[in-house]
């Protein structure tokens, strides 16, 4: 991801049940482009603006208005071609971070209450 956006910002969210990492050009969570996010037992990635993409493989899941997301079985998912045309489409329709500036990761939100992170089976 960090290749794809050079000079993004990286936004950590600590929630009760996941761990997610969102790529975005600014600090504003309303700018995010894409997350990683991971589950006890499974790991997503999550397109912000995924709703409005051309899908023609239907890898997308989710009904939500806006996000969807792929469930990643391994890194190589990332390679696949029609899931790098997802990425690709995102970037895109994106702000452009600048690419001068530093990496740079904030500590978003860390829940205050969080259910048993359980080892996958």
């Amino acid at each position: 991801m960090r290749a794809l956006m050079r000079g993004a910002v990286e936004l950590v969210y600590d929630n009760y049940n996941a761990l997610a990492i969102a790529f975005a050009p600014s600090e504003r969570r309303a700018d995010v482009v894409f997350s990683i996010t991971l589950y006890p037992r499974w790991v997503s990635l999550f397109f912000a603006r995924g709703a409005t993409l051309s899908d023609p493989q239907q890898l997308l899941r989710g009904s939500g208005s806006t996000v969807r997301h792929i469930v990643l079985e391994d890194a190589s998912v990332l390679n696949r071609p029609p899931v790098r045309a997802l990425m690709a489409q995102a970037l895109a329709g994106a702000a452009k971070p600048d690419r001068k500036a530093g990496r740079r990761v904030i500590i978003k939100l860390i829940a205050k209450k969080r259910r048993p992170r359980r080892p996958a089976a």
